[in-house]
């Protein structure tokens, strides 16, 4: 059976290009999700995957309609896989019930897997040589353009003293603990009395 499955990033956008060409590859039921695709909950596709049956074929219009990323897309088709289910996209050079179409799949996934696996050797030599000379892997020390800016900011209002802590990190947007934190990085001494909010 051909099962197809159209979707839109959002309610603005129209199906009906990819429920036309799916409905002229002969799909007998078009499963349709109006959300992004990076959510991971997508309703229609899970009672996709729960109600494909061996021998079944899911087409899509793109592989990007499908999977969130490329390990996402290469966990479904695995999933897929196991069920003896095929996959075909109208517009990429995807059909896994051809033996043409299953390698390309597969050499498409080894090559990305390559990549993921050389990333993170590339990172754990990184790291190794900084501990090497002495430093700490992990996030750099410092703050970004914007969170220096807001800290300048807190700085300013802080030494005011016109406004509780409280009300600083609200009007900053910020949490507390974030607020006393950029007053260090700013190098302001923090007095016992000011740090009691009203």
């Amino acid at each position: 059976m051909k099962i197809g499955y159209a979707r839109v990033s959002t309610k603005e956008q129209n199906l009906d290009l990819q429920i036309d060409a799916l409905k002229a590859e002969g799909c007998l039921k078009i499963y349709q999700d109006n959300v992004s695709g990076v959510k991971s909950d997508r309703p229609q596709l899970t009672e996709l995957l729960e109600n494909v049956r061996e021998g079944d074929t899911i087409i899509i219009w793109k592989l990007d309609r499908l999977g969130r990323s490329i390990r996402n897309l290469i966990d479904l088709i695995n999933f897929l896989n196991k069920k003896k289910v095929n996959l075909k996209s109208i517009n990429d050079p995807v059909d896994t019930s051809t033996p043409q179409g299953r390698f390309l799949f597969n050499l498409s996934a080894s090559l990305a897997e390559l990549e993921r696996d050389t990333i993170r050797e590339r990172t754990l030599a990184g790291l190794d040589a900084a501990r090497a000379r002495g430093r700490k892997g992990g996030k750099p020390a410092g703050l970004s353009i914007k969170a220096q800016n807001i800290a300048l900011a807190a700085e300013t209002l802080y030494k005011s003293k016109q406004q509780s802590v409280r009300q600083i990190a609200k009007q900053l947007g910020i949490t507390t603990s974030t607020l006393y934190r950029y007053l260090r990085y700013r190098g302001v001494e923090i007095s016992a009395y000011q740090k009691i909010d009203p």
